[in-house]
């Protein structure tokens, strides 16, 4: 029996990890992708919002090109705290049910089955995305991640959002050659969170008219060649070859549910837990990193989450588990 499974190789379950072995307690990090599975889905030329020092964990050090790290240089990082820590991880390995008995919990996965004594949960969101749940959404032309711009060089593409995933997708694919970007977004103007060096790009090439951008309005059907949407002057339609859908993504609430975690009576569906501690309503089960905001994806980031690490195994190993 292990002390503690953490769910999720992120780099907050990296920190829990580097926690528990500094406390020596026994571990098994799970992840049902590869390490840092949600950066390594992020676009191929993204760069971090954060500076790099403020990314790191385990006490080692991040040194990059510029003072905010690219993608590349971020997963160079993570690999290299993985083996500094030598790290005891099962990627690839996705957890199937976790059931609480007498002494802690039954585990099984897509590969073994294993017991704990406390469960970690420090799961990200980016492999759930909303649905626009509208007709057509199943056609292999809606995507709902963006890697690169080559596949829409010369092709009539829509993006839908206004955050920051949504513009650096419209900026890269306009000046890497799509035929058209046009933008279509429910709020009334581009969000207020997008990265200062980009918000100010997108809306100049909106208001010339370089980037094409409906505001107050929102996607009513998706054909092969055409999209309809709506607007506040009525019905629109557009020849469509793409549909890039940034339209965010959830957490896994199934599994948090299932591990017995309580909700607060909230629009964000913000789960329960001890704050000091970051255990959550149910015992044994702690939360780490952005799922403890629930819906708000943007309240919790590597740099502010980064305590949630030390906060859990204090608190496991006081408990004398």
């Amino acid at each position: 029996m292990k002390d503690i499974i953490i769910i999720g190789a992120g780099p907050i379950g990296l920190a829990c990890g580097i926690e528990a072995q500094k406390a020596h307690l026994s571990y098994l990090i799970f992840d049902k992708g590869a390490l840092v599975n949600s950066l390594y889905n992020y676009p191929l030329n993204m760069t971090f919002f954060s500076t790099s020092d403020r990314l790191e964990i385990g006490e080692v050090p991040f040194i990059s090109n510029n003072p905010k790290p690219t993608r590349a240089e971020s997963l160079e990082y993570y690999r290299r705290v993985t083996s500094h820590w030598k790290l005891q991880l099962k990627l690839y390995e996705e957890i199937n049910t976790v059931e609480k008995d007498a002494v802690g919990f039954s585990i099984v996965t897509t590969k073994d089955s294993y017991t704990a004594r406390n469960i970690i949960v420090a799961a990200g969101f980016y492999d759930r995305p909303f649905l626009l749940n509208v007709p057509g959404e199943s056609l292999s032309k809606v995507l709902h991640y963006y890697k690169e711009p080559h596949p829409f060089f010369g092709m009539n593409l829509v993006i839908v959002g206004s955050a920051n995933s949504a513009v650096d997708a419209a900026l890269e694919t306009y000046r890497k050659g799509a035929k058209s970007v046009t933008m279509i977004i429910r709020e009334p103007k581009i969000g207020d969170n997008v990265k200062y060096w980009a918000r100010p790009d997108i809306i100049n090439r909106i208001e010339e008219g370089s980037i094409k951008a409906h505001f107050d309005s929102s996607i009513t059907e998706i054909t092969p060649n055409e999209v309809n949407f709506r607007t506040p002057k009525g019905e629109q339609s557009i020849d469509n070859d793409f549909v890039l859908a940034m339209t965010g993504y959830q957490p896994n609430f199934e599994l948090l549910e299932s591990l017995g975690v309580e909700f607060h009576e909230d629009a964000f569906r913000t789960p329960v837990y001890d704050s000091t501690s970051m255990q959550s309503n149910a015992e044994g089960v702690y939360l780490a990193g952005v799922v403890c905001g629930g819906l708000k994806t943007n309240k919790w980031f590597i740099e502010n989450s980064r305590d949630h690490a030390h906060l859990i195994v204090k608190a496991i190993s006081e408990k004398g588990n």
